[in-house]
């Protein structure tokens, strides 16, 4: 639900009869903001409540791009030319220069990163010679016997 939608819900709540502070509680906003809604609402009719334009510097990347580098993140970083299988923000911001011509911080990117869910994360190191098979056999064979001792 956009923020427009949650401002419009809570005027209309409120023009129902429900109790500023308990519209505030169901919505999970302070009353304060219910109270400053419901006035904005009353100055200016549904105008009032439209979001404004964000501040501050927009965006490097756009809503495509951003996409993309999320893709690029599902791929092992080897595919890009890096000798080891770990994402770092410094080699994100490698790619991300390279590929779309945008510079961008490593340490924004770490955040930029964690807000979309996505956090440091180190591969399972796993042995050339692994044999799942072997394993499984060893496993349902030898270790009861083992185990019963």
């Amino acid at each position: 639900m956009s923020m427009e939608q949650l401002r419009r819900l809570a005027v209309v709540m409120v023009q129902d009869g429900d109790p500023p502070d308990q519209v505030a509680d169901l919505l999970q906003v302070s009353e304060r903001s219910v109270w400053r809604w419901l006035s904005a609402w009353r100055e200016r009719g549904d105008g009032g409540l439209v979001t404004r334009p964000g501040w501050g510097r927009p965006p490097k990347l756009d809503d495509i791009q951003a996409s993309q580098v999320l893709e690029w993140l599902n791929r092992n970083p080897c595919d890009f030319g890096f000798a080891t299988e770990r994402w770092t923000a410094p080699r994100v911001a490698t790619v991300i220069r390279d590929r779309l011509g945008v510079q961008m911080n490593h340490r924004y990117l770490n955040d930029w990163l964690a807000r979309r869910g996505i956090t440091p994360q180190v591969p399972e190191r796993r042995p050339r010679e692994r044999d799942e098979g072997v394993i499984r056999t060893w496993i349902a064979r030898q270790w009861p016997v083992i185990k019963k001792k």
